[in-house]
Parts: C-alpha cells; structure tokens; sequence
C-alpha cells in the first residue's frame, strides 16, 4: 500500500511560485500514475496535472499549461508540482493522488484513484 504526503503549500502574491511534494512511503511509484487535484471552498475536486512513472508521459490541464510543471524523482520516491505565475484563482487545497495504470492521457475523475495524500492549503492573494 502507497502512502502519500503532501507538502509546500502556502500564502503568495499573485504571480509568485510554490513547490508542491507528493512524497510516497511503503511502495514507490513504479507501475502508478500520480496526480495533482484541488478543491477550492464550494466547489468540485478537480484534476490538475499528472505523470506516469512508466512512460513519463505527462498531463496538464489547459488552465496551468505554460505555468505548472510536475516531475518526479524516483530517487526519492516523490513528484513535484512546480508552480508559477500563480492567480488568485489558483487558491485551493492541492491533493496528490496515485493509482496503478500504464500512462497518464488524462488525469481522469478522483474516483480513478486509490491512494490520497492529506491535501496543503495554497492561497494565492491579489
């Protein structure tokens, strides 16, 4: 079984970065595609971006492309979300995620996934 622990989260201007960490324990990542979701107050989880640690194939969707980046260092059993160029409306809390599949096309619906980190508060201010 995965564990996961999510981290990096914080309070930043608008236009400013943060690093989010999805670090695994118990397993690593072989064989799972990981996935970055947030839920922001009175609205639906949604999927962010992803990656699969077997092919490397990657997923954003449109609202961060050209502003988050994830990646994964399989050293060190984690995945990292880098953010930039933030907006308010970037404001949520960021859940990674993890489940067992070849390839990352999409981030696909929460329920795809059976693992969950305990989520990290970004708020970004205007």
């Amino acid at each position: 079984e995965v564990q996961l622990q999510a981290s990096g989260g914080g309070l930043v201007q608008a236009g400013g970065s943060l690093r989010l960490s999805c670090a695994a324990s118990g397993s690593t990542f072989d064989g799972y595609v990981v996935g970055w979701f947030r839920q922001a107050p009175g609205k639906e989880r949604e999927g962010v971006s992803c990656i699969s640690n077997s092919d490397g194939s990657i997923y954003y969707v449109d609202s961060v492309k050209g502003r988050f980046t994830i990646s994964s260092d399989n050293a060190k059993n984690t995945v990292y979300l880098q953010m930039n160029s933030l907006k308010p409306e970037d404001t949520a809390v960021y859940y990674c995620a993890a489940k067992f599949w070849p390839t990352a096309q999409a981030v696909g619906a929460p329920s795809e996934y059976d693992y969950w980190g305990q989520g990290t508060q970004v708020t970004v201010s205007s």
